[in-house]
């Protein structure tokens, strides 16, 4: 309900059935996952090497750039939702408004950077795999990776409108 940032008043039990129940934490746990699978496909299949030189080298047209950003905003976006996932279980116990407020205001800087990001880095891995030449094994987690990036960025900003 209403009240101070989103709470009516601090205090009462824990109900896990009603907090799983809530928006912002189904979309929260759905971009948790988003950014598991993206950084799970980059770090599994995201760097192979020709057979006559052992050295591994990223599938999106050999740019370690790609496979970082992607690895990295997806570990980043997963740590975020597991932190912010602890702040929605504990929201309702704190009564002070000026620390509901920041950790609000959190939420919503967060998950306006993390959309952005999120736009940027699908762009980006689609652009260097549309240059990427003869890669057959990881395709399928490139283009994964890329899927779920492109999910994220409505996930994310799904988070952003809740928080705002």
């Amino acid at each position: 309900g209403g009240g101070a940032y989103g709470a009516a008043k601090a205090g009462g039990a824990f109900d896990l059935v009603r907090f799983v129940q809530q928006p912002q934490v189904l979309a929260r746990i759905v971009s948790a996952v988003f950014a598991l699978i993206v950084f799970a496909c980059l770090v599994g299949d995201g760097y192979t090497s020709q057979p006559d030189d052992p050295q591994l080298f990223c599938i999106f047209n050999r740019n370690e750039d790609a496979c970082r950003y992607g690895i990295g905003i997806g570990v980043l976006a997963f740590l975020a939702c597991i932190f912010f996932f602890m702040v929605d279980v504990y929201f309702p116990q704190i009564s002070n408004t000026t620390d509901r407020k920041y950790l609000v205001l959190a939420d919503l800087g967060f998950s306006g950077v993390w959309t952005f990001l999120w736009f940027i880095g699908f762009c980006f891995l689609t652009n260097q795999w549309s240059w990427a030449e003869d890669v057959y094994i990881g395709a399928d987690s490139a283009r994964a990776a890329i899927t779920f990036s492109f999910f994220s960025i409505f996930s994310w900003g799904l988070l952003l409108t809740f928080a705002y």
